[in-house]
C-alpha cells in the first residue's frame, strides 16, 4: 500500500521505473511515448548520458551550498550563459526550483523596485483571463483561470485580469487578426486608466498560453502594443516563459518570435529537462541597480535557491540545446508536427482548431464545428482523451475549461526535442485511437 498523496486520489498512477530517449516504461514493462514530455519538461527525454554525468559529477565535487553564504561556480556559469543569450537589457539572473517560485519571485521583486523608485503606491498586478502562473497562492492569484481558483478564491491577493490574446475563440466575424491583437491589448491600457497609472505595478503574461488555452500564441503585433502600453505609464512587462520558454517554441526565449523584451522573464521546465527540478528569475539591469543603490537586498529566498546540482544540470542541458542544434529540430519537426496533425485532423467534425509553435501544439475539441460551441464540462472529455490515449502508450497533456476555465477542451502536445520523423507518425496515430475512442462519431 503507498503513502504517497497522488495528484488523482482515485486513480493512483502506474510506477514509472526507467526512461530512455522518448519513452517511460512503467512496472509492468509497458512503454509509452512523452508527448508531452510531461507538462512540458523532458525537453531531452530520459537518460541523456551528458546530462546525466554532469548531474553526477557536480554531486560528487559539491551537491550544496547555501546562497546565504556562497555562490557556485555552476551558478555563475549558466547565469553568464543565459544573459548572454536572453533578450533586450536582461542582465542578472535569480535561481528559484521552479515555475511558481519563479513566478512569485517575479511579482515581489516588481514590487519591491517601484518601493524603492519611491512609488510605495503603486499595488495591482494585471494578468489575463485563463492564464496560468503556478499554484502558490501568488501565482494562483495572477492566474486567470477560474477553476484553479475557486476553492481558494478568499485566500487570494487581489488582482486584475484583462482578456487573453485568443484569436480562435474571441475574434469578431470580419475583425483582421492584427485588429483583434489591438483591441484585446487596449483592455490592458483601459484597465490601467481604470485603476490608476501610479497604482500599477506590472503586466503578467505567457507569450504562447500553454496549459489553460492549448499552445495559443498571440497575433502578429499584440505584444508589441502591451510593450508600448506598459513603456507609457511605467508598468514592468513580465513574461512567463516557464512552460513556452527555454527553446519549445523554437527560440530559445519565446519572446524572440513577438520582437520584444520584457523587463523580468521567468523560466523553468525546460531548463532542467527534469533532470534537476530548477527555474529562474531574469531581470533587467536597471530593475537590479535600483535594489543594489537602495537597500541592496531583495526581500525573498528560499532554501534551495541557487543549487549548485540544479545549476549544474541546467548549464548541461543548454549547452546541449545549443550545442547539439536543437532549435533547427524544433523547428523542423514542429513544422512537421503540425502538417501531420492538420492532415489527419483537419477536417475532423471535433477538431475546431489545430495550433502552436515549435514543438508546442494544441487542438481545441468543440461539440460543434461550425459554432465553435465546445462539449460540456459534465462530458468529461479531457480526461476520458487523456485516459485513452495513456491505454494507447501516448503521455498528452488534455486539459478541461479552455473557454473560461469550466467549459471546453482541449489537448497539448509537447514531445522532447529529440523527435524524429517516425516520432511524428506514432504521436498522430496514438492520438487518432484515444480520440476515436472518446468522440462521438
Amino acid at each position: 500500500m503507498s503513502h504517497v498523496f497522488p495528484r488523482q486520489i482515485k486513480s493512483p498512477p502506474p510506477v514509472a521505473v526507467t526512461g530512455q530517449g522518448c519513452y517511460l516504461v512503467d512496472a509492468a514493462g509497458k512503454r509509452y511515448f512523452d508527448g508531452s514530455g510531461g507538462a512540458a519538461v523532458s525537453c531531452l527525454g530520459h537518460g541523456d548520458p551528458e546530462i546525466v554525468a554532469a548531474v553526477q559529477a557536480q554531486v560528487e565535487k559539491l551537491a550544496f551550498a547555501h546562497t546565504g553564504f556562497f555562490t557556485s561556480e555552476p551558478a555563475e556559469a549558466l547565469a553568464d550563459l543565459l544573459i548572454s543569450k536572453a533578450p533586450g537589457s536582461l542582465d542578472w539572473v535569480y535561481f528559484v526550483s521552479g515555475g511558481s517560485e519563479a513566478t512569485e519571485a517575479a511579482m515581489k521583486l516588481a514590487r519591491q523596485y517601484h518601493v524603492e523608485r519611491g512609488e510605495p503606491q503603486r499595488r495591482h498586478i494585471i494578468a489575463r483571463r485563463q492564464s496560468y502562473h503556478g499554484n502558490t497562492l501568488g501565482a494562483l492569484a495572477a492566474g486567470g483561470n477560474q477553476w484553479r481558483r475557486a476553492q481558494f478564491e478568499p485566500m487570494l491577493a487581489d488582482m486584475r485580469h484583462v482578456a487573453a490574446c485568443y484569436e480562435y475563440a474571441e475574434k469578431r466575424p470580419g475583425e483582421s487578426s492584427y485588429d483583434y491583437g489591438q483591441r484585446a491589448a487596449q483592455e490592458l491600457e483601459d484597465e490601467i486608466l481604470a485603476l490608476g497609472p501610479d497604482t500599477v505595478i506590472a503586466f503578467m503574461a505567457e507569450p504562447v498560453v500553454g496549459a489553460t488555452l492549448g499552445a495559443v500564441p498571440a497575433v502578429e503585433g499584440y505584444f508589441k502594443r502591451i510593450r508600448e502600453i506598459c513603456d507609457t505609464y511605467g508598468v514592468l512587462l513580465i513574461l512567463d516563459e516557464v512552460m513556452c520558454g527555454m527553446g519549445r517554441t523554437g527560440h530559445l526565449f519565446a519572446c524572440e518570435a513577438e520582437g520584444v523584451a520584457p523587463d523580468i522573464l521567468c523560466i523553468a521546465k525546460g531548463l532542467g529537462a527534469g533532470y534537476q527540478p530548477i527555474g529562474a528569475m531574469l531581470c533587467t539591469g536597471e530593475i537590479y541597480g535600483t535594489i543594489a543603490g537602495g537597500s541592496g537586498f531583495f526581500q525573498h529566498g528560499h532554501t534551495y535557491i541557487g543549487h549548485p546540482t540544479a545549476c549544474a544540470a541546467g548549464l548541461a542541458v543548454v549547452n546541449a540545446i545549443l550545442d547539439r542544434d536543437l532549435l533547427s529540430n524544433v523547428k523542423t519537426q514542429g513544422d512537421a508536427l503540425a502538417a501531420a496533425l492538420s492532415e489527419r485532423f483537419g477536417q475532423h467534425p471535433h477538431i475546431g482548431d489545430i495550433r502552436g509553435r515549435g514543438l508546442f501544439r494544441g487542438l481545441e475539441i468543440v461539440e460543434d464545428r461550425e459554432t465553435k460551441r465546445p462539449f460540456d464540462r459534465k462530458a468529461g472529455i479531457a480526461p476520458k482523451l487523456k485516459k485513452a490515449a495513456f491505454e494507447a502508450g501516448l503521455i498528452c497533456y488534455p486539459m478541461q475549461g479552455t473557454r473560461d476555465g469550466q467549459s471546453g477542451d482541449h489537448v497539448l502536445l509537447a514531445p522532447p526535442f529529440i523527435i524524429g520523423p517516425e516520432h511524428v507518425d506514432e504521436i498522430t496515430g496514438k492520438l487518432a485511437t484515444a480520440l476515436a475512442q472518446v468522440l462521438p462519431s
